[in-house]
């Protein structure tokens, strides 16, 4: 069987109309919207940073993650100030931060995991030493204020 294009070869030339029609791939979905033609593929990105879900937190990249984030919440902000308001790139954006978040809010935790501490124990290393520091404050009061002039 001929490729599609190699048929129109002849007839495009003997009727300039047929230059002129939109060439319908089988492959991409389109979704129309006020502002035009999204193709669907946009989905790629999200698709793939959700398949890193199945990977262990030890090979995930947390710069890499923290870009998709950031891209996540930089477009869907985005989409809703241009106009007209553009919702299905914004859903699509949102959850581009969503699986970015999640997959850095994992990295972070293999990272302390390795340092042997869980989320309890650093939550309550902290706030043992904001504690420790109001406390200081209270009994001498002075020494911050010596602390502050001294700066």
């Amino acid at each position: 069987m001929a490729n599609p294009t190699m048929r129109l070869g002849l007839r495009a030339f003997r009727q300039p109309q047929l230059l002129r029609q939109p060439v319908r791939s089988t492959q991409r979905r389109n979704v129309q919207t006020a502002a035009g033609t999204i193709e669907a593929p946009v989905w790629g990105v999200v698709l793939a940073g959700a398949s890193d879900f199945l990977r262990p937190a030890s090979q995930l990249s947390i710069t890499q993650n923290m870009a998709l984030m950031a891209t996540g919440a930089i477009w869907t902000r985005w989409c809703f100030v241009i106009k007209p308001r553009n919702l299905f790139l914004a859903s699509v954006n949102f959850l581009l931060f969503s699986v970015g978040a999640a997959q850095t809010a994992r990295v972070l935790s293999y990272q302390r995991s390795l340092k042997g501490e869980t989320m309890g124990e650093e939550i309550k290393d902290e706030l043992k030493r904001e504690a420790g520091l109001v406390e200081k404050v209270v009994k001498h009061p002075e020494s911050v204020i010596e602390a502050v002039k001294g700066k």
